[in-house]
């Protein structure tokens, strides 16, 4: 990026009045100055790179920083080459100062340590979003701008005291953030960093501390506090950085992850994990819905999930008989009172199948101490795995166990489940066993999976580990004979080569990472803060997926209990004590910044008919624009009346699965559309979406996605 030959603010000729130099000038001097140092950071960032990744990988803690380090440099690197200018989003004046401040996606000093851009995350930058007339924070203005292809398409002055004019300030009747709601939508969720409002803002930058439940109603912008939540989080609080286990963001279903996948990039921030509750177990990908309401209500229940701890304890029953072991030099007793102590070695915590391994250890350790010879650890060990009926009576005793066979044997085994779940009726266990197919998985069997899964560990956990051993020992073996030689080389036996001699250095040699091993999954925690969007449809049984992956119990809950489709009559305290978060705050959004008030006036009363107290926000702007009934046979036509008269924006057919859709009109199921939003919304036999609180839910949320126009269409 060179300095800059032209403004960089592109204004049409019907904002003319906002191009005067007593207005922008001051503006287009900041840009000037912000050119220069972009391409100066890029230069710099990119020498740093390289050098970076021409540097020796090393070893451990090492190598991890490195690699820390570099992903820091790339991140970075490709927000700068991404935005350029548009990084900043606006400025602000305050009583103290009348020098503006401008605010940016990321921090910005130039060579002479002048602050170019203030980080939007940073205390400091607060009042650039939170400021209002009733509270300005300070200011005496305000200024945000619009971005088009890199270039300033308009700006927008608030002024918050009378000494705010000073000539500096073109006033209009529209605000930024009001100016960019009738924009057209596209497949991505559109950039609105540079217009929160003062509600979002202060929720977004609230403490990590406990759950903070975000309840709003559509339009409210959940979703973008949600998202905009999990960068501030990062950036503010050291607590939750990558190497404390990070921030996770659970959405609601896969069209809603790629609608959003652009906005955390766009925030500067990349290290977030994504995922929808599927992605938390393996059987995820494939599973069908619960075909009998009954089945799923009851594997919906926490309680069911924490039988999964009764079931594998069943499979850790110490031997109650003593036994003789045979060994090379002697035969030695093993009472029942031994195998019951090498039963209690494992460390509370661990893994079901990586305890066998410390069994086995606490085993070696009880008969090496009642053999009085002196025998090596290694060699004893292998005489001792001669004996097979030691090593049998450990494997029926404390056998490797599969997560999808142990949670298949409560579907088919009516014995199993009624020792593991003894609150269950005999009705109830009757109703859960599908003897024929016990592993044909369904979406309510995942918490259960995802249970066992954590509590047993991987059984290849302990081969694995024994293999990794093997190779650290032979890699040592190998590094000592290079050593050896190194030093049988050296004439004078002095210098840094006699370093070589100690053992630390030499162990030091030997890069363990680099060894044969497993990839992490990445969405297995533990992990310091977990958002969740859509929440209200989590049953509690889900809810222990998540608990599961964040000890700290540090959430943020976004959601609204009208939209729940299978109801929703506790307080969002009373769900969450009950499923094991008890220190919850609750923070309200009450203004639809999204839905159109012809929109809204259609959809209330739909919600009201079954929920009476819903949440219902009131929207801020009018379209003019009157919801439209008519016949299944106009769609078509309407379609292609809005793509003749749009040349952009998107549109969604929600209600018909048989409609193909184009790039610019999608085809969703209601619970598919639920956290989108379209310009046109078309709505296909609402009335045959269901019954009941489902059904009306369906309608509601369908009604709300639009942003412009809403039409309902019904067979003849």
């Amino acid at each position: 990026m060179h300095p800059l030959t032209t403004s960089v603010f592109d204004l049409p000729d019907r904002r003319s009045p906002k191009a005067e130099p007593t207005l922008i000038g001051g503006d287009e001097r900041h840009f000037e100055a912000l050119a220069e140092c972009l391409e100066q950071s890029i230069a710099e960032l990119s020498e740093r790179l390289d050098a970076e990744r021409r540097a020796p990988g090393g070893v451990g803690r090492q190598a991890m920083d490195r690699d820390a380090e570099i992903h820091r440099l790339t991140a970075r690197l490709r927000a700068l080459r991404r935005f350029g200018l548009d990084l900043c989003l606006g400025h602000m004046v305050s009583a103290d100062s009348p020098e503006p401040v401008y605010v940016g996606r990321l921090g910005l000093t130039d060579s002479a340590g002048r602050r170019l851009l203030l980080d939007w995350r940073s205390p400091a930058a607060e009042p650039f979003f939170g400021a209002t007339h009733a509270n300005p924070m300070g200011l005496t203005s305000r200024r945000r701008y619009r971005w088009t292809r890199g270039r300033i398409s308009d700006y927008w002055d608030e002024v918050f005291t009378s000494d705010g004019f000073a000539g500096h300030a073109a006033l209009d009747d529209q605000s930024a953030f009001i100016a960019s709601l009738g924009g057209n939508r596209s497949a991505r969720m559109r950039d609105v960093l540079g217009t929160l409002q003062a509600d979002q803002d202060a929720i977004i930058r609230a403490g990590s501390r406990g759950a903070l439940v975000v309840d709003g109603g559509p339009g409210t912008g959940k979703t973008v506090v949600a998202l905009h939540r999990s960068a501030y989080l990062l950036y503010s609080d050291p607590r939750l950085g990558h190497r404390r286990g990070g921030v996770l963001f659970v959405g609601p279903h896969r069209p809603y992850l790629a609608y959003v996948a652009d906005v955390l990039p766009s925030l500067g921030e990349e290290g977030v994990q994504t995922c929808i509750l599927r992605d938390l177990v393996a059987e995820g990908a494939t599973a069908a819905i619960e075909a009998d309401p009954e089945v799923a209500r009851l594997k919906s229940s926490a309680q069911l999930v924490q039988a999964i701890e009764a079931a594998v304890r069943l499979y850790e029953e110490p031997p109650a008989e003593g036994m003789t072991v045979t060994t090379d030099w002697a035969d030695l007793w093993l009472s029942a009172d031994d195998w019951a102590e090498a039963f209690d070695a494992p460390e509370p915590g661990t893994p079901h199948n990586e305890a066998r391994e410390q069994i086995w250890e606490e085993l070696l350790t009880i008969l090496r101490d009642k053999y009085d010879g002196d025998v090596s650890p290694d060699v004893f060990r292998r005489s001792l795995l001669r004996d097979e009926e030691l090593v049998t009576t450990l494997h029926r005793a404390w056998p490797l166990l599969e997560a999808a066979d142990l949670v298949g044997d409560l579907w088919s085994v009516p014995a199993y489940l009624r020792m593991c779940a003894p609150w269950l009726s005999p009705d109830e266990v009757r109703t859960l066993q599908r003897k024929d197919a016990p592993q044909a998985w369904t979406v309510s069997d995942l918490p259960l999976l995802d249970a066992a899964r954590q509590r047993l560990g991987d059984p290849e956990a302990a081969r694995r580990q024994r293999r990794h051993k093997a190779a650290v020992a032979a890699e040592r073996e190998r590094m000592a004979d290079v050593i050896d030689n190194v030093l049988a080389a050296d004439d004078d036996g002095e210098g840094a080569v006699t370093m070589l001699r100690g053992q630390d250095l030499r162990d030091t040699l030997v890069d363990e990472s680099a060894l044969p091993g497993v990839e992490p999954d990445l969405l297995a925690g533990p992990f310091a803060h977990i958002v969740v969007d859509e929440a209200q449809e989590l049953t509690d049984a889900e809810w222990q997926m998540l608990l599961l992956r964040c000890p700290s119990r540090s959430f943020t809950i976004v959601g609204d209990r009208a939209q729940a489709r299978h109801g929703f009559t506790e307080s969002w305290q009373e769900r969450l004590a009950r499923v094991g978060l008890d220190r919850v705050n609750l923070a309200s959004l009450s203004i639809n910044y999204r839905t159109p008030e012809e929109v809204m006036t259609e959809a209330e009363p739909v919600i009201r008919a079954v929920l009476p107290d819903a949440n219902v926000p009131s929207s801020i702007r009018s379209s003019g624009i009157p919801v439209v009934h008519g016949s299944t046979s106009d769609l078509d036509s309407i379609l292609d009346t809005w793509l003749a008269a749009q040349s952009d924006g998107i549109a969604c057919v929600i209600g018909d699965p048989t409609f193909r859709a184009t790039s610019r009109v999608r085809s969703l199921t209601p619970e598919l559309s639920k956290g989108l939003e379209f310009d046109l919304v078309v709505l296909i036999d609402p009335e045959e979406f269901g019954q009941g609180i489902e059904g009306s839910v369906d309608r509601y949320v369908a009604m709300t996605r639009a942003t412009q126009r809403l039409v309902i269409l019904t067979s003849t």
